[in-house]
C-alpha cells in the first residue's frame, strides 16, 4: 500500500517518500512531511544550489548550508530555501 502524506511543498495529500532521504531529525521531518514530487522539486533546487554557490557535498560547511537550504524550502525556517540570489529563471524571472 502507498503511503500518502501532507506535503509542505505541494499543500495536498500525495504519494510519500520510502524512506528518510537525509540523515538525523531533518531527514525524519521530510519523511514525515513530504512527498516524492515535492523531493523531486528539493532536487531541483539543491542543483541550483550546488551550482550558484559552489558547494562540495563532500565538505562540512557545505553540507550545513544545504541544510540551511532544506529547512528554508520545506518548512519556511530562516532565511534560506529560496532561489539563489540574482538566479533568473529560462523566462527571465528571478
Amino acid at each position: 500500500m502507498t503511503r500518502m502524506v501532507a506535503c509542505v511543498v505541494l499543500k495536498r495529500e500525495a504519494e510519500g517518500l520510502e524512506s528518510p532521504p537525509h540523515p538525523g531529525e531533518i531527514g525524519r521531518r521530510i519523511y514525515q512531511n513530504v512527498s516524492r514530487e515535492g523531493w523531486e522539486q528539493w532536487l531541483q533546487r539543491l542543483q541550483m544550489i550546488i551550482n550558484e554557490n559552489q558547494l562540495n557535498t563532500a565538505d562540512s560547511m557545505s553540507i550545513e548550508l544545504i541544510e540551511k537550504h532544506m529547512l528554508g524550502f520545506f518548512f519556511d525556517e530562516g532565511d534560506y530555501g529560496g532561489l539563489p540570489q540574482g538566479f533568473r529563471t529560462a523566462g527571465g524571472k528571478k
